[in-house]
């Protein structure tokens, strides 16, 4: 996906896109040791990372340039290093040019560790030019 070669802190932090489609995307991460914090779990910002990342692939697979004009996470649970972190990005709504979408992360083990919901706001342009 164009959108995906083009960002480079995804790619550069090891973040896999696995599938995208209308409304919807999964991105994976492994959980590298400089991913620590100093608890020796995942840092949060990496795992709002993953999450925006999927919020992003997610919004934007309509082909219309999307930014966030919000969000929040809940983290639920420690992640331990060397775990695989999927993101799960659905849309729950999209009304005119602004939509929400939920991502859930969760660990190897099926476990949600995470919860993030995003708010979108369509702008102008498209992720892939005419």
């Amino acid at each position: 996906m164009a959108m995906y070669e083009a960002d480079a802190c995804t790619r550069a932090l090891g973040i896999e896109l696995i599938e995208v489609r209308p409304g919807y995307a999964r991105l994976q991460m492994d959980v590298r040791a400089d991913f620590l914090n100093g608890h020796a779990i995942c840092h949060g910002g990496l795992m709002f990372t993953l999450a925006d990342s999927a919020f992003a692939f997610a919004c934007n697979s309509y082909n219309i340039s999307t930014v966030a004009a919000g969000c929040s996470i809940e983290f639920l649970r420690p992640v331990k290093g060397g775990d695989r972190l999927t993101a799960e990005a659905i849309e729950q709504t999209l009304s005119g040019r602004s939509g929400i979408y939920d991502i859930r992360v969760t660990n190897r083990g099926g476990e949600a560790v995470a919860m993030f919901r995003g708010k979108s706001a369509q702008i102008k342009g498209t992720v892939i030019p005419a």
